[in-house]
């Protein structure tokens, strides 16, 4: 790849503090639409805050809130000062905070005041003359899926979604991404008629995240994993997202939505996408698309659902060292719900490279620790020249990469232990990101809030690959629909006795993360 800046804006593996050429947005300013919610206040006021700090927004940067509370500007302006003392990353420090607060404003309304909207308009104009956003503006969905039309609607209703020559106006949009393939569809009609394909950002948090990048760097710029990476050497791979939270105060979104809707259908199989891609011609937008595409278009369900899905429903526990309340007994959540807190699903991806090899994802709440891992798990050695007993204990190479926490790469093989014996024992070799470079980890929401200021869509997905996902994964939602209530496991543990079974069938067993 040539070294001209088009290349290096658009390399999602490019560091984004890279000194020689700094990925600093031009004159612009964002709107967040539910600047109320648990979203705005701990990940994307606080991730505004931190990119201002690194210096990458311009002096002029401005934010907008629009809500229904009875707020001034500086109202809002204490509420953002609030979450970025207690969100941010990096160190606040006055002087920063002083310019971002001259640009903060905010509008009092809800989504049908065509007054509201008017006063947006002109906060927006008035922003332009005054802090110099040039008529740039990025509009930032934190609410629900089905107030989306209600919003793009009256965003085109009142001119916001057009800007004068030169200009840009953006849309992010928030996962989930419709509920099932047919409201994905009416979702994607329903931004695309206002916004063309380039100017809609579906945010994806996990695609933003360091590791989950690392998963390209680590294939495509090391001579020693790419030969190995196919059905001649892998057995299997598993997909993890484990959470021991439960569902907090999500009640009104999680219950009828449930685990596989809402982690499944997007993080784990973008994750299962970039594991599987082949390499991609470059590393911009279109490129990463295409082959992500692909191996979507190239996955297979299984026969049998009933022998390849698990799912189940968390009861009462322990979950460090505190008794929890079963699913059914947390607030709001009716005592009748199906919708399942964990689900484990196989899949398959038929290419020549990935032919016969399972991905088992799995995700789950109130699980024993919480970890988001890939690992790749490698087939014996065709012949061990050792006897029995000196290898009983020895299990298949693995290459595990940990998206988070302590993020990193773990490589499980065979070593000798020390003496006189050949004596073969399972041993661990470690990277972690803490332990190997001085500089922190931007949080992913810093990456994905500056991709959408800057319009480089390398790391959200298209509605194409949204409506693929939703392809695979309605059959088993439907499937599970008609075939009564999931299984339980009690909080603490690692999900239900089925998802054991369902690996066991095969001769295999979930990691142990």
């Amino acid at each position: 790849m040539s070294d001209d800046a088009t290349s290096v804006f658009v390399n999602p593996l490019r560091d984004p503090q890279d000194r020689r050429l700094p990925r600093i947005a031009g004159p612009c300013g964002l709107v967040i639409f539910g600047v109320t919610g648990d979203l705005s206040r701990k990940k994307l006021m606080p991730a505004v805050y931190d990119l201002a700090s690194r210096g990458l927004l311009p002096p002029g940067f401005s934010l907008v809130g629009y809500a229904r509370r009875d707020w001034a500007d500086q109202d809002f302006a204490q509420v953002v000062h609030d979450s970025v003392k207690e969100h941010a990353r990096t160190e606040f420090r006055e002087e920063v905070w002083k310019q971002l607060a001259e640009g903060i404003r905010f509008v009092q309304g809800d989504f049908s005041d065509d007054v509201a909207f008017d006063q947006l308009r002109q906060t927006i104009l008035d922003l332009d003359r005054v802090r110099g956003t040039r008529g740039n503006h990025a509009f930032y969905l934190s609410i629900p899926p089905r107030f989306f039309s209600d919003v793009i609607g009256q965003l085109k209703e009142h001119g916001l979604t057009d800007p004068k020559p030169g200009a840009w106006r953006r849309v992010v949009v928030e996962k989930p991404f419709g509920s099932n393939l047919e409201t994905a569809r009416e979702l994607n009609a329903i931004v695309s008629e206002v916004f063309p394909p380039d100017s809609v950002f579906r945010i994806d948090h996990y695609l933003g995240k360091e590791t989950v990048q690392n998963i390209l760097a680590m294939r495509f710029a090391n001579a020693m994993f790419e030969p190995v990476w196919n059905a001649n050497y892998v057995d299997h791979v598993q997909i993890t997202m484990a959470e021991d939270i439960g569902i907090g105060g999500r009640a009104g979104y999680y219950d009828g939505i449930g685990a596989a809707r809402d982690v499944i259908q997007n993080h784990l199989l973008q994750l299962l996408a970039l594991t599987a891609m082949e390499e991609p011609t470059s590393f911009d937008a279109k490129s990463l698309r295409i082959e992500k595409q692909k191996v979507l278009e190239s996955v297979v369900l299984p026969r049998r659902l009933d022998l390849a899905t698990a799912r189940g429903q968390y009861t009462e526990g322990w979950s460090g060292g505190v008794k929890v309340p079963g699913y059914l007994e947390e607030e709001d959540i009716p005592g009748s719900s199906h919708t399942e807190t964990y689900a484990a699903i196989t899949l398959g991806v038929e290419t020549r490279r990935w032919a016969g090899v399972p991905f088992y994802l799995r995700h789950g709440k109130r699980l024993g620790r919480r970890v988001t891992e890939v690992a790749v798990v490698f087939k014996r050695a065709p012949h061990l020249p050792f006897s029995a007993t000196a290898t009983e204990e020895l299990t298949q190479n693995a290459l595990v990469i940990r998206v988070q926490p302590d993020e990193g790469v773990t490589m499980r093989f065979g070593s000798k232990v020390p003496g006189t014996a050949m004596e073969i024992r399972d041993v661990n070799m470690d990277f972690a990101y803490g332990g190997s470079f001085t500089e922190s980890s931007p949080e992913a929401y810093e990456r994905l809030i500056l991709d959408v200021l800057l319009g480089e869509p390398p790391l959200f997905p298209r509605h194409e690959e949204v409506e693929q996902s939703w392809k695979i994964l309605d059959p088993i939602v439907d499937y599970w629909a008609e075939h009564g209530k999931p299984d339980t496991y009690e909080a603490g543990t690692w999900g239900p006795a089925s998802a054991d079974k369902m690996l066991a069938r095969d001769g295999r067993v979930w990691r142990r993360p």
